[in-house]
C-alpha cells in the first residue's frame, strides 16, 4: 500500500535545501545538484506543486537560527505541505529538538517525509521509530565532528603549531608562517610603542601619551586585514610583555565546545589549560 495518498498530492511538496558553510556553497556543488534534484523526484511521484526552500544555504543545522526551517514548520502547521523532501536527515536538522519538532508537526497534520532512501509517515509507529533513529544518528555525527576537530586543535597546541590569531604588525603568510607587515606605517607605529615603553617604563604612561597625541595603532580584523584605531591599555600591555608578538601558544587554553567561553581577557589558572606550551 502506497504511503502517498491523494490528500498528500493535493498539497505542496517542500524540498528543503541546506549546506552548512559558505565554503560548501562554493566547493561542494554536487551536493547542491542532488538536493535541488529532489524537485524532479517530487514531480515524478505525482506532485504538481513543488516549492524549494533554500533560505538556509550556508547555515549550520546544529541549533542556530534558520529562517528557511522556520518557514517550513509554519507551512506544515498551516496544512499546506503534503511532503517534506530532503536528501537525508542531517539536512533538515542536526539537533534532536528541531528534528522531533518536525516529526511531531508532520504527524499532526498528516504530512510525510521523503529522503533518498524511502518514504516515511510519522503516524506509523515503525516509520516514526526509524525517523527517530535517523535524527539521533545525525546529531551524534555532528558531535563526532566537533570532537575530532577539538582533538586536532589540542594536538597542534601540544606541538606549539596552533596559531589562534596574528598580532598587530604581523601577517600570516602560508601555513604556520608569520612575518612583519610590509606597511612601513604599521612598522613605525609598533616600533614607537616599544621606544616609548623603554623611555617611560610603564605601559600605562605609554597609553596616556599615545592617547594624548592622537596616535592610532593598527589592529588585526577578519581575514588578516588591519584597521587603525586607538589602542587599548590591555593590548598595549600585551605588546610590552610579549615583543615577539607571535601568539604561538604562549599561554594557550583550548576549550571544548560545551565549556564556558572566556572572553573577558582575564588570565585562566594553569590547571585549566588543556595544552599549555611556553615557546
Amino acid at each position: 500500500m502506497s504511503k502517498i495518498t491523494a490528500e498528500h498530492l493535493q498539497r505542496t511538496a517542500c524540498v528543503y535545501v541546506r549546506q552548512s558553510t559558505p565554503d560548501q556553497l562554493v566547493h561542494n556543488l554536487e551536493s547542491q545538484r542532488r538536493q535541488y534534484g529532489l524537485a524532479d523526484r517530487a514531480r515524478q511521484l505525482g506532485w504538481t506543486t513543488v516549492e524549494i526552500i533554500d533560505d538556509d544555504l550556508g547555515r549550520s543545522g546544529g541549533g542556530v537560527a534558520r529562517p528557511g526551517f522556520e518557514r517550513l514548520l509554519a507551512a506544515i502547521c498551516d496544512r499546506r505541505v503534503g511532503a517534506v523532501f530532503a536528501i537525508e536527515a542531517s539536512r533538515l536538522a542536526r539537533n534532536g529538538r528541531d528534528w522531533h519538532t518536525l516529526i511531531e508537526f508532520c504527524g499532526l497534520v498528516g504530512a510525510i517525509l521523503v529522503d533518498e532512501d524511502g518514504i516515511y509517515d510519522p503516524r506509523h509507529p515503525n516509520d516514526r521509530l526509524l525517523l527517530g533513529m535517523k535524527g539521533t544518528m545525525s546529531e551524534l555525527e555532528l558531535s563526532l565532528f566537533r570532537q575530532r576537530s577539538q582533538e586536532a586543535l589540542r594536538q597542534m597546541a601540544r606541538r606549539g603549531d596552533l596559531v589562534l590569531g596574528v598580532a598587530a604588525g604581523y601577517l600570516k603568510v602560508g601555513r604556520g608562517r608569520i612575518e612583519k607587515d610590509p606597511d612601513q606605517r604599521v612598522q613605525q607605529a609598533i616600533q614607537l610603542v616599544f621606544t616609548k615603553f623603554a623611555e617611560f617604563r610603564s605601559a600605562r604612561q605609554v597609553h596616556i601619551w599615545i592617547r594624548d597625541e592622537g596616535i592610532e595603532i593598527a589592529r588585526q580584523i577578519a581575514a588578516g586585514r588591519g584597521v587603525r584605531r586607538r589602542v587599548a591599555l590591555a593590548a598595549l600591555q600585551h605588546r610590552a610583555q610579549h615583543p615577539d608578538q607571535s601568539h604561538l601558544c604562549r599561554r594557550l587554553c583550548v576549550r571544548t565546545h560545551d565549556e564556558p567561553d572566556q572572553r573577558d581577557g582575564r588570565p585562566q589558572a594553569r590547571s585549566s589549560w588543556r595544552a599549555p606550551a611556553d615557546r
